[in-house]
């Protein structure tokens, strides 16, 4: 009789130890990053809300490749486009606001607060001035695209904390 006890001790602690060794082989389980982007931007939260485009760049002044974006962005300001910096650390409520979640993020929208483009993490400033000029004046890219818009699940885009 005990014998079998301590046979099925023995049985028991081998089992455990399987387990605990099979939980550490398997790899972690695939996570899935996605960020949002608003579909509308109230255009009083923002400057000059008369113009007619509006380019809002959300960043964090610790993000790495924010601030290239912003120098892409900001040559984008004149007359029918208002550019406006919305960085968290100075204006998280307005970065709550609009759940954003991760940096940069480019936000195009009209004269009435339709986005109708953005851009998740970093962006070439061929892409950002390709695409508003193709909003202003649609047909001014090829038929074929640049594959310029949302991103919401790139890689490169910092999420905040």
């Amino acid at each position: 009789m005990e014998r079998l006890v301590l046979v099925v001790v023995l049985v028991l602690v081998a089992v455990g130890i399987a387990a605990v060794i099979n939980r550490r082989r398997r790899p972690p389980a695939p996570t899935n990053v996605s960020h949002t982007v608003p579909d509308r931007l109230d255009r009083a939260d923002f400057v000059r809300p008369d113009a007619p485009w509006l380019v809002a760049v959300f960043t964090s002044a610790t993000c790495t490749s924010c601030g290239g974006v912003w120098d892409k962005a900001r040559h984008l300001d004149g007359d029918a486009v208002a550019v406006q910096e919305v960085e968290a650390g100075a204006d998280r409520a307005l970065q709550d606001r609009y759940r954003i979640t991760a940096v940069p993020t480019v936000v195009i929208a009209d004269a009435v607060g339709v986005v109708r483009a953005a851009f998740v993490g970093p962006v070439t400033a061929t892409d950002l001035w390709a695409t508003m000029a193709e909003l202003r004046e649609p047909g001014t890219l090829p038929a074929e695209g640049c594959g310029h818009g949302v991103d919401p699940e790139s890689p490169q885009a910092e999420t905040l904390g």
